[in-house]
């Protein structure tokens, strides 16, 4: 019976290959961090969301390393049979004052995190407004509810206050918005988004993972950022990141959003809980990121003589000033081109990848940069040079 699908998905896997979409992994010898070994070459990594060069810091790994010998390997158990250790709790408690809610919940990710919210609090009488260009996992568990939904344009306010009064007949409204788009590098105007949303009854969710740790004052993220952040009423996130770059993700919020979750959110109630050494590496890189605000400014430096360097070198970048720095290759062939440069920085020992249709819409394939607090400036200028090299010999 296989047979005749097999040819089906040979078939299409040939047609992403030909249209030059095909995403091959490569593997790591070495930590992550600012210079990796892969199983082809030594280089300098720009490709990885540890924004503040903690994935291999070794205050992280000796709490994560003291958790598995004190509270073992993993839980094999959901949080309510006996899946929950005071580690847990303890972080819960931890995100929930950092990012200054009443309390939060964890997830084995910020995807779960995400596709644990919306069944669990709208039904078919609510409404959900969600940003066009929200994150997979924001879409994914918007399917999961039975509300009403609607899409705004990307941070198109004219347009959210359109689909806001489409949807004014709802029981319970909700505003869905990545705080920072993960493709382009931008930010939701969350200040603006908090406005309409009050004058339309309307509450406010951010999927914060692409910021707390370091974007802010405090690092506490986007709606630190804009100041608002005792008007943001649902806060998602991530450990995989910023805060260690391991796994696991959360949700922070009001105490009886919360409560609710932990009583009927599916993919709370049916995973295993976060490995023990996650969740106390994670509370070192979250004490980390409170008691200091040096790698935020490494990393702000970075992400501005990287911007300025490959402006001066005449790339396209999207406009910006967020660690993701995304440089276009635009045009049919665009896709072919940004993965061609691609892997000629990596023989020349800089590591990037090439983002294509599915990923960013068929016609603005890019090369997503990342910098991070742990780059030196010198790494800075080599990844530049290397794109400089790239352009000349792929054309």
């Amino acid at each position: 019976m296989y047979g005749t699908v097999q040819q089906e998905l040979e078939a299409t896997l040939d047609e992403i290959r030909a249209a030059g979409l095909w995403k091959a992994e490569r593997e790591l010898t070495s930590p992550q961090a600012a210079h990796v070994t892969t199983t082809r070459a030594e280089a300098l990594n720009f490709c990885a969301n540890n924004y503040l060069g903690l994935a291999d810091h070794p205050d992280i790994v000796a709490a994560a390393s003291n958790a598995m010998t004190e509270y073992g390997f993993g839980m094999a158990s959901v949080r309510f049979i006996c899946g929950t250790q005071v580690l847990h709790t303890e972080l819960e408690r931890r995100i929930a004052d950092f990012l200054g809610t009443d309390a939060a919940i964890l997830y084995s990710s910020c995807f779960d995190a995400n596709g644990g919210v919306f069944e669990t609090l709208f039904d078919a009488a609510d409404a959900i407004i969600s940003d066009e260009l929200n994150h997979a996992s924001i879409i994914d568990g918007i399917r999961l509810s039975k509300a009403a939904r609607y899409r705004y344009r990307n941070a198109d306010l004219a347009d959210l206050a359109a689909q806001l009064k489409a949807a004014s007949g709802a029981r319970r409204k909700v505003v869905v918005t990545d705080g920072v788009f993960s493709m382009d590098g931008s930010y939701a105007p969350l200040d603006a988004i908090c406005d309409l949303a009050d004058q339309h009854g309307a509450m406010v969710f951010v999927d914060d993972s692409h910021a707390v740790g370091f974007v802010g004052q405090g690092g506490r993220g986007t709606p630190e950022l804009f100041g608002v952040q005792d008007r943001v009423d649902i806060i998602t996130g991530t450990m995989g990141k910023a805060l260690g770059g391991a796994s696991g993700g959360y949700v922070a919020s009001h105490r009886e959003v919360v409560d609710l979750l932990r009583q009927r959110s599916r993919p709370y109630l049916f995973s295993n809980s976060v490995a023990p050494a996650v969740a106390a590496g994670s509370m070192q890189a979250l004490a980390m990121v409170e008691g200091s605000g040096e790698q935020r400014e490494v990393l702000r430096r970075n992400t501005t003589l990287f911007r300025d360097l490959m402006t001066e070198a005449g790339f396209e970048l999207l406009p910006g000033s967020h660690p993701i720095t995304p440089v276009m290759f635009r045009g049919d062939e665009g896709a072919r081109r940004a993965a061609r440069v691609a892997e000629h920085k990596l023989t020349h020992g800089v590591y990037v990848i090439a983002f294509s249709y599915p990923v960013v819409p068929i016609g603005k394939a890019r090369i997503r940069v990342q910098l991070s607090a742990a780059h030196t400036e010198d790494d800075v200028h080599q990844c530049v040079s290397a794109f400089v090299a790239a352009r000349e010999a792929v054309g």
